[in-house]
């Protein structure tokens, strides 16, 4: 009597036994390949839906908390990943990006529209349907409270509840069809994984060797007996001059901003590739034959050249100018290497966690600052948990507010997911000048987000299922392939339009894709092919702003029914 009691009555114990049980069955099977090609945790999406079929399900209450609280770990922990680099990827793609993504989902709802107009399908219905297809939550509240506040009088439950069906009909095969998309591009492009992941890795490099490091000797009158100092503040650029070799005895000395400079001098420079032209011609030429190795083993050099890792707290949100480590130590730090970012180490630059740095000075000095640095890898596994919670807590928050547009009968919210991801990725930029830690080792960001997306997916299964065989044979069938469609057509059409006109990468369409359709089961997929985090930054940058539109357009489309 217990043991039924344990699976098919209620309370703490049965919804943690049936929540647990069903991510390991689904797990279990994402070990199985069809045609080579692994649906992932997607399987834990079936075994719930299998499960609550046969009556195995959870209260509404815990199963929200389940699926509201999962999605908020898995979207926060890829915010926080991804958040270091975000802006930076912006301003190289995200506008486009965006663009693309804006596409898909205009795309998305007229389709929807079309559909309900050319079959005569109840358009409440086909809300619910398209928002299945897309996997979007949200969009799906927002069309139910919008009907409800726009009712006058008493609302008939039954009218609400066809928003419901058409969601938990379309979102088992809008999952698949949203990555059956990103697996058919892969073919009709002939998408090498090993070759897109080279260009990946190329173009890493290429960002990472933005600075560079070159050798420049003086024979500019104009700066002869001038100090450093002096030259750097006429130039107003960023610049980070490291050692010396003076003409008449060839020895290496660190630069400071008093060093006088002499004709004949050669002086080594990390620079922006754009500037180099400039301070070429301010100093007099650039010498081709001279590299770093040729620095660090010159006979006369008594300096080194280490990498040291940032991880005293104390120093996260402490200024670099304000540590006067030149003056302190007679060091200079010539690079900051920050999420696979090459930063100049400028005096205002704020320090985090994690960060690496590439120090140059006498040996026994770069030791002396290994206790001021930290420089212990073992101390940055230790978990951040204050800036987690917090973070989620004020994500919740941002997601809560009310935004009221003229016209709209209710205010539009970014809702669980959009809150947190943006406040995770403007947490994981301004933390440190608040002293919050956000670093996160890479194992202890996978655990969160793969607890995050199991918990998700099973409650979204354990709720679909109760009804869903019924729904189907009833004439339901007919809005697995409407929402089959909603699903399908954008993603390829976007997906062909970004890669053949926009030149986007393979890995960068699957995020945009995953990102556009708000689909962490389809991210999840698309980061187990990638290698890399392409697809998450992908993700995160269309992400906020497709969210806001999923909630517009619900809204929208209620109204063009009413």
């Amino acid at each position: 009597m217990w043991f039924y009691n344990l699976f098919m009555g209620s309370g703490v114990a049965h919804s943690i036994i049936l929540v647990a049980l069903t991510i390991a069955l689904g797990l279990l099977l994402s070990r199985v390949k069809i045609a080579g090609i692994s649906l992932g945790v997607t399987w834990i999406l079936f075994v719930g839906i299998i499960a609550s079929h046969f009556g195995l399900v959870l209260d509404d209450v815990t199963s929200h908390f389940v699926k509201e609280f999962g999605l908020i770990l898995f979207i926060y922990s890829i915010g926080i990943q991804v958040g270091p680099g975000f802006f930076s990827s912006f301003r190289k793609g995200g506008v486009t990006l965006n663009l693309l993504a804006t596409g898909l989902v205009l795309l998305g709802s007229l389709l929807a529209y079309l559909i309900h107009v050319v079959t005569g399908t109840d358009l409440n219905t086909m809300i619910g349907v398209l928002y299945g297809a897309v996997t979007n939550t949200p969009g799906l509240g927002a069309a139910q409270q919008t009907f409800t506040d726009m009712q006058e009088g008493p609302v008939d439950p039954a009218s609400v509840a066809v928003f419901a069906q058409g969601y938990a009909v379309a979102y088992p095969l809008g999952v698949i069809g949203i990555i059956l998309s990103i697996v058919l591009l892969k073919f009709i492009f002939r998408i090498d994984f090993g070759r897109e992941q080279a260009l990946y890795m190329a173009n890493n490099r290429k960002d990472a060797e933005k600075l560079q490091a070159i050798t420049i000797e003086v024979t500019n009158a104009g700066v002869e007996g001038k100090t450093i100092g002096d030259v750097l503040q006429i130039a107003g650029r960023n610049i980070v001059a490291t050692r010396i070799m003076h003409r008449d005895n060839e020895s290496i000395e660190l630069v400071n901003s008093e060093t006088r400079l002499q004709i004949g001098d050669r002086i080594f420079l990390v620079v922006a590739p754009n500037d180099i032209e400039a301070f070429t011609a301010l100093f007099g030429r650039k010498i081709d034959d001279m590299d770093q190795t040729q620095w660090d083993d010159n006979k006369h050099n008594e300096l080194v050249a280490e990498r040291l890792v940032v991880t005293n707290p104390k120093l996260n949100g402490r200024r670099l100018g304000d540590l006067n480590l030149r003056k302190t130590f007679n060091i200079t730090i010539t690079r900051v290497r920050r999420a696979g970012t090459e930063l100049i180490a400028q005096p205002s630059l704020i320090l985090q966690l994690g960060d690496r740095l590439t120090i140059v000075g006498e040996k026994q000095n770069v030791q002396k600052l290994h206790s001021l640095i930290g420089d212990s890898v073992k101390r940055l596994d230790e978990p951040q948990l204050f800036a987690t919670f917090i973070g989620i807590a004020l994500g919740v928050l941002l997601g809560s507010i009310p935004i009221f547009f003229p016209g709209m009968p209710v205010a539009v919210k970014l809702g669980l997911a959009g809150g947190p991801l943006i406040v995770s990725i403007i947490l994981s930029n301004i933390g440190p000048r608040f002293r919050i830690i956000t670093y996160t080792t890479a194992s202890a960001n996978l655990l969160m987000r793969q607890i995050g997306i199991c918990m998700f997916m099973a409650a979204v299964g354990l709720g679909a299922g109760k009804g869903f065989i019924d729904t189907v044979m009833n004439g339901g069938y007919w809005w697995v392939l409407y929402g089959f469609i909603i699903t399908f057509l954008p993603c390829i059409i976007i997906g062909i339009l970004a890669r053949v006109v926009f030149k986007k990468s393979y890995f960068t369409i699957a995020g945009m894709i995953s990102g556009a359709t708000t689909d962490p089961p389809a991210l999840a997929y698309s980061n187990s092919i990638c290698g890399n985090d392409q697809a998450s930054v992908a993700y995160s940058t269309v992400y906020p702003l497709v969210m806001f539109l999923r909630v517009l357009m619900a809204q929208i489309l209620v109204l063009c029914g009413i």
